[in-house]
């Protein structure tokens, strides 16, 4: 695993205590997951964790934006690493979720398009989740 000083930076500008578990989660979750990610996902890469430490400190980190989570339907929360704005808010983008390995894929320089909402609606989040099959299990099922 790649180790980066900023790893521990980010966890204090987004208001984190830093501590041994937390700095080893969100180094693995920075820099081994491709895309998105569960909590089983997470409990199979760090065995050494138990599952309410590894929970706990992704739902802090979603808390602080460094994290997102994706509902994409298939019962499993997700999460994917943020890619902030200036304003340090997340920026929303699309996902694709795959049928056949029910992987979820972020696309993060795919914007979310514009909807128009009736008047005096105020949204709070918007999720973008485009499903049918990944390019690579297309590949196997020709």
């Amino acid at each position: 695993m790649h180790l980066d000083i900023n790893d521990e930076q980010s966890l204090v500008n987004a208001g984190i205590r830093v501590t041994a578990n937390r700095l080893l989660i969100w180094r693995h979750v920075r820099h081994s997951f491709q895309g998105a990610f569960s909590l089983a996902d997470l409990e199979a890469a760090l065995p050494t964790l138990d599952r309410s430490t590894l929970f706990r400190t992704l739902t802090l980190l979603s808390e602080a934006h460094l994290l997102h989570d994706i509902d994409d339907g298939s019962g499993s929360q997700k999460y994917c690493v943020c890619h902030l704005d200036d304003t340090r808010h997340c920026m929303g983008h699309v996902h694709l979720t795959c049928h056949v390995c029910h992987r979820t894929y972020c696309l993060p320089n795919v914007k979310i398009p514009p909807v128009a909402l009736p008047e005096g609606f105020l949204p709070d989040e918007t999720e973008y989740v485009v499903k049918g099959t990944c390019a690579e299990c297309a590949k196997k099922h020709k």
